[in-house]
């Protein structure tokens, strides 16, 4: 027990306290802040969505109305004879244009060939991966158009070229007036107004498509528009502005996690991801640039609740055109809504100050209309096990954890510069990985293991020291005509012992330590009543029987203890 209690102690002194392991709590949040390491989580789910339309434009030719322009001339000519307007001629020209623009299907009508040209329209929104085989969440506007709206946006595409042309032929029909800017602008807008009124459109497709990267991973150029299905659809803004998508052929892919409607209230700061249209329209930024998400941040204003039953929340969390249907998280990284709506100025510009997210809990409704159950691979876990290392300086540990995510989803967009990024960390001696738990049990069954060897050899050496001081023991002088017992002689160092064996003191090899007999101490010999004339028999280990007619030894006579191993027999002196 003092062997054990001192072998304890001596692990306890030599073994360092032991670290907490890595995977305590694999998914607590690392000494980051907590937008480096929500972006760092979800930017893999979080997908820029494009919606295209594509159809056949067909406008017609127009031709002005000569009554009706005969009837503004003569109005012109009064005005300018009042005073109202000067009388030169740009004057009058601008007053007559200004007229017809108010007032386009009175002075223009409709008339042959018919002109047509083929024109592709859509927009850019954000999604976010549910499930791993790949069900996408986004906003119902980001998927579909209204009439009205996409005739506007059709007629900005596809009729830019023929309301130049008309404005030319119509200011032509001003002898001898130079039009400048202000002119061209006015004749311009009589034609926009115009052809979009009489504006046809054919043949129409909708496509829509989630812009992912090619296997290799990296958000850059060898990204491209992959097909995806429109599977649900609710009522744009103000209604429940939500839509489903569904990309085939998906596995393993990076998904984001549903919180609730209670995880968070006012005063909460919400994170919003999503592709800015500032970022994405502009031609100044790289397509890798305009491929890696935003992330903003801003406090939970309120709730709010439209006239039709629907809830909305309002934050402070910026968002601009291109972020609508991008996740919004809480700060423990759960989706708790998607970004549906901004105020926008005069101008059109969006208001910082006023966002509104469509809360989860409708989410999860339309959800479960369709049996969609969202959901985690090893692909998302290890994905953020390996961040989580990543940011602890646990590059060792986090690169197995990379590579297996870069194995399970080749086309993962980050994974592959993070694995260099760690890589150029250890090769600078900045990782800090925890050694492995079985390696520090290791070490410390060998420290136990010495520490008993070391305890076991002390107290053999020190009951070794206390025998040999006592190792001559003294003879009784024989009687006259006794023959003295001859000397041991001490084994050379290193020879064996002699094999188990019942010898001098009837202690047998191996029964008891040192030589002893069970229940005894340093046994001596000492004659008994049963052993009042010993042989001396000639064994190998025994004193040879004493020459014909000598004397035995005395009864209580004592010779030397007999230390197995120690001593030999002595030489035989039997006469011959």
């Amino acid at each position: 027990m003092k062997i054990a209690a001192g072998a304890a102690v001596a692990m306890a002194v030599a073994l360092p306290a032991l670290p907490a392991a890595a995977d305590d709590a694999p998914d607590e949040r690392p000494d980051v802040p907590v937008g480096t390491w929500l972006a760092a989580r979800t930017q893999p789910a979080v997908q820029l969505t494009s919606f295209t339309y594509t159809g056949t434009v067909a406008v017609p030719t127009s031709t002005i109305n000569q009554p009706a322009f005969n009837r503004l001339v003569e109005q012109a000519t009064a005005t300018v004879a009042s005073g109202k307007i000067s009388s030169d001629e740009r004057s009058i020209a601008k007053w007559l244009f200004q007229q017809i623009a108010a007032d386009v299907d009175t002075y223009l009508a409709s008339t042959t060939p018919e002109r047509t040209v083929e024109a592709e329209v859509g927009g850019l929104c954000t999604g976010w991966w549910v499930t791993p085989d790949g069900y996408m969440v986004t906003g119902a506007h980001c998927v579909q158009v209204g009439e009205t709206e996409l005739s506007r946006l059709f007629a900005q595409q596809a009729l830019a070229k023929f309301n130049q042309q008309d404005a030319k032929e119509i200011i032509s029909g001003l002898r001898g007036l130079e039009a400048d800017e202000e002119i061209v602008k006015l004749a311009q807008q009589i034609y926009v107004t115009f052809n979009t009124n009489h504006m046809q459109l054919r043949n129409l497709k909708q496509s829509l498509s989630v812009i992912q990267s090619l296997p290799g991973g990296g958000v850059d150029k060898t990204a491209k528009p992959v097909p995806a299905e429109l599977v649900s659809v609710g009522e744009s803004y103000p209604g429940k502005d939500f839509a489903l998508l569904k990309v085939n052929g998906q596995q393993n892919l990076p998904t984001v996690p549903l919180g609730d409607d209670s995880d968070v209230r006012t005063g909460d700061t919400l994170y919003i991801s999503g592709f800015p249209g500032l970022v994405t329209n502009t031609p100044f930024f790289s397509l890798e640039s305009k491929l890696e998400p935003a992330l903003t941040e801003g406090p939970y204003n309120a709730k709010r609740t439209t006239q039709t039953g629907v809830p909305y929340i309002q934050t402070q969390a910026p968002s601009y055109h291109g972020n609508s249907g991008g996740p919004v998280f809480s700060k423990d990284g759960k989706v708790i809504g998607m970004l549906i709506a901004g105020t926008v100025s005069e101008n059109g510009e969006a208001s910082e100050s006023e966002s509104f997210v469509l809360p989860v809990g409708i989410i999860k409704e339309k959800l479960g209309e369709k049996n969609i159950k969202p959901a985690q691979t090893t692909t998302t876990t290890r994905y953020n096990e390996a961040l989580n290392d990543f940011f602890r300086h646990y590059y060792s540990d986090s690169l197995p954890k990379f590579r297996e995510v870069q194995a399970l989803f080749p086309n993962h967009s980050y994974v592959a510069k993070y694995i260099s990024d760690a890589q150029q960390a250890i090769s600078a001696g900045k990782d800090e990985s925890p050694k492995p738990l079985l390696l520090w049990v290791l070490i410390g069954a060998g420290v136990l293991v010495a520490a008993v060897i070391v305890a076991v050899l002390a107290k053999v050496l020190r009951r070794r020291g206390r025998r040999r001081r006592h190792s001559e023991p003294s003879f009784v002088q024989p009687p006259p005509g006794a023959v003295q017992p001859p000397s041991w002689r001490q084994l050379p160092a290193g020879q064996a012992p002699p094999p188990a064996q019942e010898a001098y003191g009837q202690a047998a090899y191996g029964q008891a330590p040192y030589g002893a007999a069970p229940g005894h101490n340093n046994h001596q010999y000492r004659p008994g009543p049963d052993h009042a004339n010993p042989q001396y028999g000639p064994g190998p280990y025994g004193y040879p029987a004493p020459p014909h007619g000598q004397a035995q030894p005395p009864s209580g006579e004592q010779t030397r203890a007999v230390r197995y191993g120690q001593f030999t027999p002595p030489p035989n002196d039997r006469p011959s």
